[in-house]
């Protein structure tokens, strides 16, 4: 159902209001999509403990085992893979906030902290310039879900983004680290708590890297990794 009616949500706008599932068209369940396009989207079952890289088991990926990353774990609900990838590149390009609101939802359960649960969630913050141009901050709204769905408190101040970089894009992760470097600062008490980092998507695992190292450095006790979806 997913990919026989996708060109039907693309050419519509919806609204949460609706009871309609973004995809189909049909009606939704509680989370924006109806329960056989829920079931079609590709969820994550297998993945790194580290990073949430796509693995044939649970375990460690190769990157991993030889060089930890600073955030002790990362979870993502889905492959970046069709429909996934469009409907969040709706959400954080096109000003598709229903797209996002669902995606958040559906994705919450299948990804809800259950042992070591965070102090606090803090989404991965954007440049001011990018944020005024795009006029919300992607990781900021799912995170305020998250925050509802698991009783964990969100504080979109504490970390910073202080410099614009260039687009991450079409970097490797090595020129993404490079971009990245000393980008974020935090603002706020960070001693001794265990800090929810919350993103759209993983791709190389920079961005995570940078902010949790900044968290880190100002005391926080354990950095873990909470997004929508992992790129292969």
């Amino acid at each position: 159902m997913v990919y026989r009616f996708f060109s039907h949500f693309s050419s519509r706008s919806y609204s949460p209001r609706l009871a309609l599932c973004l995809l189909c068209g049909d009606g939704a369940d509680g989370g924006g999509l109806c329960t056989p396009c829920a079931a079609e989207l590709p969820w994550l079952h297998s993945a790194c403990r580290r990073c949430a890289l796509p693995l044939p088991s649970a375990g460690d990926c190769p990157r991993c085992l030889q060089q930890p990353p600073s955030f002790a774990s990362a979870r993502a609900a889905w492959h970046y893979a069709f429909p996934v990838g469009q409907l969040i590149q709706r959400f954080k390009y096109r000003n598709d906030l229903a797209a996002g609101h669902s995606l958040a939802q559906l994705a919450a359960g299948h990804i809800q902290p259950r042992e070591e649960m965070p102090d606090l969630l803090v989404p991965v913050p954007l440049h001011w310039r990018r944020y005024w141009s795009r006029g919300y901050n992607q990781a900021q709204l799912i995170a305020e879900e998250w925050s509802r769905r698991w009783r964990i408190p969100v504080n979109a101040r504490l970390l910073r983004k202080v410099a614009a970089g260039e687009t991450q894009q079409q970097l490797k992760r090595a020129q993404r680290l490079r971009n990245l470097a000393e980008s974020f600062v935090v603002r706020g008490r960070a001693d001794g708590l265990h800090i929810g980092l919350v993103d759209d998507v993983i791709t190389t695992g920079a961005t995570l890297e940078a902010a949790a190292r900044a968290l880190l450095e100002a005391g926080a006790a354990r950095v873990s990794a909470y997004a929508l979806a992992r790129t292969p």
